[in-house]
C-alpha cells in the first residue's frame, strides 16, 4: 500500500508537470515569482487529477478492510459477481449508444454522467478477476475437464473481450492474456490453453489487420522515419524525449516534449516525460516501485491459504505489472504504440481509484482477522490433498 501511494504521488507530480503549458506571464520581481508559485501550488491541491489521487488512497484504504472472500462463501442471489458482471458488459455496450457514449480521438470507450467520464472496460477489467477466480476455485477439482471445468470461463472471457476489442484492442488483449493465466494457475492443462490461443491469436491479427490505423502504428513500429511527421512522429517524439533526459534529466517541469509535441503527454506517454525531466534514475525509480509492488504481492500469494484468495491476488497483481510492462515497452518503441496507462502514474481517475481499489484488497488478503476466517475448498471439487 506505501509503494502504490508512492506510484500514486509520482504520477500526482508528473501528471501536473506534463500538463504545464506555455503562457503569458507578468513576473518581473521575486514576489511576483512567489506569487506565482502560491498560485500554481493552489491550483494544484485544488485540481481534479489531487482530487482524484485522494479518491484512489482512500479506496484503496477501504478496500484493505474488505474481506474479498465473501465473493467465495455468497450463495445463489446474495452472490455480488454476478449483478457486477452483467452491470460491467451493460455499461461497455451503452458507450456504442448515441448521446450516451463519449467519442475521444476517434474511439467510443467512455460514458459521461455530467461532468464526470470513465471507461467502463477498466470495470470489467478488475470484475472478469474475481469471476474467474471464483469459478476456478469452485472448480479446481475439474478444470482439467473442458465442458464442465473449462467451457464456461471461455465462454465468459469471449463475451468480455468482444464488447471491448473494437473500441480498445490492448485492453481486450491485457484481459484475455491475464485471464489465461489464471485459467492454468486454477487446474487447466497448458495444451488445453494453447490450442484455445490460437483462435484468440488468430481474432486479434484479423482485428490488426482490418483496421487501417493499427496497421499504421505497425508500420510506423517498423520504420518511425519512413513518414516522420505523420504515423511516425509519436514514436519519434517519444525516443526524442527520452534520449533528451539521459542521466540526470531537464528538471522538473523542464521538459520542452509535452509543449506540444508528444501527443497523450499526461496519460499514455507519461513515462517519455518523466524519462526527459528526471532521467534515467527517475526512469529506473518507476521501475524499482513497480517492482517492489510485485515481489509483496507474490509473498502475499504465497501465504495466503485458499485457492480463491490466491487467484484474486495472481490476477491483480499481474494485471498491473504486465501493463505497467506494455507500457514501458510501447513508450521505449520495444512494441508497437498502443493505448494502454501505466498504472497509477498515467493521468486517469477511474484508473486511478478502481487499480488502488484492487490493490486494498490484496492488502486485505493479508489482513490476520481474514486468515482466521477463510474458507475451507469444497471437499467435492477439491483434489485430495497430502497429509504432509
Amino acid at each position: 500500500m506505501l509503494t502504490a501511494a508512492a506510484l500514486l504521488c509520482f504520477g500526482l507530480l508528473m501528471v501536473q508537470s506534463a500538463g504545464m503549458y506555455v503562457g503569458a506571464t507578468d513576473i518581473q520581481t521575486t514576489a511576483d515569482v512567489t506569487t506565482s508559485w502560491t498560485n500554481y501550488l493552489s491550483k494544484f491541491l485544488t485540481s481534479s487529477t489531487a482530487l482524484h489521487a485522494a479518491l484512489a488512497i482512500l479506496a484503496m484504504l477501504f478496500a484493505s478492510r474488505i474481506n474479498v472472500r465473501q465473493f467465495f462463501t455468497s450463495r445463489g442471489l446474495t452472490n455480488p459477481l454476478p449483478y457486477l458482471i452483467l452491470i460491467a458488459f451493460a455499461l461497455v455496450i451503452l458507450t456504442q449508444v448515441p448521446g450516451i457514449g463519449r467519442e475521444v480521438n476517434a474511439s467510443k470507450r467512455w460514458l459521461a454522467i455530467g461532468t464526470f467520464t470513465f471507461q467502463p472496460s477498466e470495470i470489467v477489467k478488475w470484475v472478469m478477476i474475481l469471476a474467474i477466480a471464483y469459478w476456478c476455485a469452485r472448480k479446481r477439482g475439474i478444470m482439467h475437464r473442458f465442458l464442465p471445468g473449462l467451457f464456461p470461463p471461455i465462454i465468459l472471457i469471449a463475451i468480455a473481450c468482444g464488447l471491448i476489442v473494437i473500441e480498445d484492442l490492448g485492453t481486450a488483449a491485457l484481459i484475455g492474456l491475464v485471464s489465461f493465466c489464471l485459467l492454468y494457475a486454477g487446474g487447466a492443462r497448458i495444451y488445453q490453453l494453447i490450442l484455445l490461443a490460437v483462435p484468440a491469436l488468430a481474432a486479434v491479427y484479423y482485428f490488426i489487420t482490418s483496421s487501417s490505423y493499427r496497421m499504421d502504428r505497425i508500420t510506423a513500429f517498423l520504420d518511425p522515419w519512413a513518414d516522420p511527421q505523420g504515423t511516425g512522429f509519436h514514436p519519434i517524439q517519444s525516443m526524442t524525449a527520452i534520449a533528451e533526459g539521459g542521466l540526470f534529466g531537464k528538471g522538473l517541469g523542464n521538459g520542452v516534449r509535452k509543449l506540444g509535441y508528444l501527443p497523450e503527454d499526461t496519460t499514455d506517454f507519461i513515462y517519455a516525460i518523466i524519462c526527459e525531466e528526471l532521467g534515467i534514475f527517475g526512469a529506473i525509480a518507476i521501475i524499482v516501485l513497480f517492482t517492489v509492488l510485485l515481489f509483496t504481492g507474490l509473498g502475499i500469494i504465497r501465504e495466503t491459504r485458499d485457492t480463491f484468495g490466491r487467484l484474486v491476488a495472481l490476477g491483480f497483481i499481474l494485471t498491473i505489472t504486465i501493463q505497467a510492462l506494455i507500457n514501458v515497452a510501447v513508450v521505449t518503441v520495444v512494441i508497437p504504440t498502443k493505448g494502454i496507462a501505466l498504472p497509477l502514474v498515467s493521468k486517469g481517475g477511474t484508473g486511478w481509484i478502481l487499480t488502488a481499489f484492487a490493490i486494498g484488497l490484496v492488502a486485505s488478503l493479508d489482513n490476520a482477522h481474514h486468515l482466521e476466517a477463510s474458507p475451507i475448498d469444497s471437499p467435492l471439487e477439491s483434489p485430495q490433498l497430502s497429509t504432509a
